[in-house]
């Protein structure tokens, strides 16, 4: 009996060692490879920046354990593509097995030169090549090389980077930001090459950058423009005649070119005006930043240190446009989506907007902040500043947002406090008469408000994609005063608001 069991267990093991044998004994790919995709196409870099990782998966249909001879890139070691397979990255493979009934992650990355080539830009394109001869497959690649400026601190003998002083903190200790000085032949920005910004680009006292029509101004992280007292920045942006191409407008966003970067915030710091330095932006769109601007005062000029026409401002991770003191001008303006609000206009200063669109739809996270704020003390933990509001004058302007209260007035006695919306659309819903008492929110006292449209939605037509014009139907057609629009007698897409006076940055219109 014990040899019977003895020869029926010797049996059975010999029959599980053959089968596992039989399952894992590779055989040669035999050009039946499936893929998830036939075509990779790497989004547009910009020359000499690494791209993101993009990946697609081969698979084995069959019930075989298959060995791939060779996994290669057909310029080999001279392709500006590498690869990863299993955890292995290079640019030549060998033997790649694939167990039966799966699959493998293959991950693809590119940083290609330019100066390969004669052109700004081109496309660069390469094989991966699975076996050879009559069993080749192949994958295509694909991607668009931008040739750029680029603009960055230089380094030390020590490998230390250059840096730009803005004085002490309350300890009196020296801060310092990663950042440049702009020379002289730095200082026109032009639409022959994009430019990509590593660190801040200072503007030094006494200089002014000048940004011709359809420039592209590309910041990477913790980067951006500050300008010292008495420099100044003209960004001469012009109305495109394609809505599409944008071709005459300036465009500042982040260094990543990948359509999943298209709205995502916080890519680069700010344009910031310190104390003493001026400005002009005319139909400039900045996105995608923390700060969308910055503007600290007091004015040295008579007129409004910062200019704001036909300009527009998204995706910003905490304010769009915000004022320290400051003095700004702001005429065809559109504000869309911030962290926290889309104006804050902090610690006084003098403000004017006039068909300005502030619509606040922030869904990134939790957002119990207004779209526009205005005080006149700035709260630190050393002290409690103040200074005069002289003025906050905003007509023909529509603030609206997801919020029931979009519009916060915060004031102490000690400094002034003037402000007046006219003609505007505003969206206070004070649902449980909590500010029934404070006078600020007295929307029957003129002295205030006069001819307001109160919590009615303007219609937007598209507030995830930041897209503010406004149709025929909507509560802001002809609310606004007709004698202002003479100022800004045409919106941001050059419509004539002769017939009808509407608030915001857009003149109502039939939606195609």
């Amino acid at each position: 009996m014990k040899k019977l069991v003895y020869s029926f267990i010797i049996f059975l093991t010999v029959i599980l060692v053959s089968s596992c044998r039989e399952d894992f004994e590779a055989t040669l790919s035999n050009g039946a490879l499936e893929f998830s995709r036939d075509t990779i196409f790497l989004d547009t870099v910009f020359s000499n920046i690494a791209s993101s990782t993009y990946r697609f998966k081969v698979y084995n249909r069959s019930t075989n354990l298959i060995t791939i001879p060779q996994v290669v890139l057909a310029q080999g070691e001279n392709s500006a593509y590498r690869l990863n397979i299993d955890g292995r990255a290079g640019k030549t493979f060998q033997n790649v097995e694939l167990l039966p009934k799966d699959s493998v992650f293959i991950f693809i990355e590119i940083t290609a030169d330019a100066a390969l080539q004669n052109t700004n830009q081109f496309l660069y394109t390469d094989q991966i090549q699975f076996d050879s001869g009559a069993n080749l497959q192949k994958i295509e690649l694909v991607t668009l090389i931008q040739d750029a400026v680029f603009l960055f601190p230089n380094r030390n003998t020590q490998g230390i980077k250059e840096t730009l002083n803005l004085g002490t903190n309350a300890a009196g200790e020296s801060v310092e930001i990663e950042g440049f000085i702009l020379d002289d032949e730095q200082l026109t920005f032009t639409n022959e090459k994009p430019y990509v910004i590593y660190g801040y680009a200072g503007i030094a006292a006494g200089k002014t950058l000048t940004i011709n029509p359809g420039a592209r101004l590309h910041f990477h992280q913790n980067s951006g423009i500050i300008l010292a007292n008495n420099a100044r920045i003209e960004a001469n942006g012009l109305l495109s005649e394609d809505q599409t191409l944008l071709e005459n407008e300036i465009i500042l966003e982040g260094d990543r070119l990948e359509p999943q970067f298209a709205n995502i915030p916080g890519q680069w710091g700010t344009i910031w005006f310190t104390p003493g330095s001026t400005g002009k932006l005319n139909y400039t769109t900045i996105k995608n930043n923390t700060f969308g601007l910055l503007a600290e005062g007091p004015s040295v000029t008579t007129t409004a240190a910062v200019t704001l026409t036909n300009t527009q401002i998204y995706n910003t991770a905490l304010v769009g446009v915000y004022g320290l003191n400051g003095s700004v001008l702001g005429e065809n303006l559109v504000v869309g989506n911030s962290g926290i609000s889309n104006l804050w206009l902090r610690l006084g200063g003098d403000y004017t907007f006039m068909h300005s669109t502030f619509a606040n739809y922030w869904t990134q996270s939790f957002r119990n902040t207004p779209a526009v704020q205005i005080d006149n003390f700035l709260e630190t933990e050393a002290e409690l500043q103040t200074a005069d509001l002289t003025k906050a004058y905003f007509t023909n302007c529509i603030i609206y947002g997801n919020k029931s209260e979009e519009l916060s007035l915060s004031r102490v006695v000690a400094a002034g406090f003037n402000f007046k919306f006219e003609n505007c659309l505003i969206r206070f819903d004070d649902q449980f008469n909590d500010f029934a008492d404070v006078a600020e929110y007295d929307f029957t006292n003129e002295a205030f408000y006069k001819d307001i449209v109160r919590s009615e939605n303007p219609l937007f037509r598209n507030t995830l994609r930041n897209d503010y014009r406004i149709d025929l139907t909507s509560p802001a057609k002809n609310i606004g005063d007709p004698q202002a629009s003479q100022q800004v007698p045409l919106d941001i897409l050059g419509i004539s608001r002769a017939a009808s006076s509407d608030a915001g940055a857009y003149q109502t219109t039939t939606f195609e």
